[in-house]
């Protein structure tokens, strides 16, 4: 039998890397789909829910501790986008946010914040107006969670109002709405009043705790406290505040693939 020639050589081992490549970047396309299948989320907040209550980077890079719960469910669904701020830079390519007990708000990110609703965008803001979890930081520390919650800006835009009983008892319970059943405390409650503008309708449920509103193309669910969010150095954590946690997130997780359209 005649052997090969070199031109028939060449030619079955580029066929051969051809197909090696053709592999890879199936490989590699079924690692960028997996990595892409979640929805991202940016992640606003001043809880400690992502990079934990460290004193500086040094801190935060050494710690060894488990991440916070919060964050791990999270991870579950979204690919979490830590935010330091709502500039139109930083929501640039997100269409779901969550802000947890955010800080005040500098009037260039409420604009910003303004055209990624009226785009589309939805968020769900969880609103404490008397913050009950622990802190290592004292009053005043930069550090600190945000112990009570400046949204005004952007609540009136929506046509609600954030209000606080202070007559109330402190210590966690359950407040029920449909099948979920909510742990709070020391929780504010919402109160709409008419914006005159059509497309910035809010629904406040009736215990005051939650409140739809539809604002241009986007939709922002609101919770008038945070304590939902709270568990910290207790294991494990109970499901009926997973399901809790989850009942809240609802509206910013996708419909699963393969649900028929309606």
């Amino acid at each position: 039998m005649p052997s090969p020639s070199n031109s028939a050589i060449a030619a079955a081992f580029l066929l051969s890397l051809a197909a090696c490549n053709g592999s890879a970047a199936q490989d590699q396309g079924g690692v960028a789909e997996a990595e892409e299948a979640k929805p991202r989320l940016g992640l606003f907040t001043t809880l400690p829910i992502y990079w934990g209550e460290a004193g500086d980077i040094a801190s935060i890079l050494s710690d060894g501790g488990e991440p916070d719960w919060v964050r791990t469910e999270l991870e579950t669904e979204f690919e979490i986008v830590p935010l330091d701020t709502l500039e139109t830079e930083a929501l640039a390519g997100l269409d779901r946010v969550l802000l947890a007990q955010p800080r005040p708000l500098a009037p260039s990110e409420n604009v910003a914040f303004d055209k990624f609703l009226v785009r589309g965008g939805k968020a769900l803001i969880l609103a404490d107006p008397m913050l009950t979890r622990h802190s290592d930081y004292g009053i005043g520390d930069r550090r600190r969670p945000q112990d009570v919650v400046l949204l005004s800006p952007i609540l009136d835009r929506m046509g609600v109002k954030l209000l606080f009983d202070e007559d109330q008892v402190d210590g966690e319970r359950l407040v029920e709405h449909y099948e979920y059943r909510f742990p709070v405390n020391l929780a504010g409650h919402f109160r709409r009043f008419d914006t005159g503008e059509g497309s910035r309708s809010c629904h406040v449920y009736d215990n005051g705790l939650l409140a739809m509103c539809g604002y241009g193309g986007g939709e922002v669910f609101l919770f008038a406290d945070a304590a939902i969010l709270d568990w910290e150095g207790q294991e494990p954590v109970p499901e009926a505040r997973r399901v809790a946690l989850w009942g809240l997130l609802q509206p910013l997780v996708p419909r699963p693939r393969g649900d028929a359209e309606e």
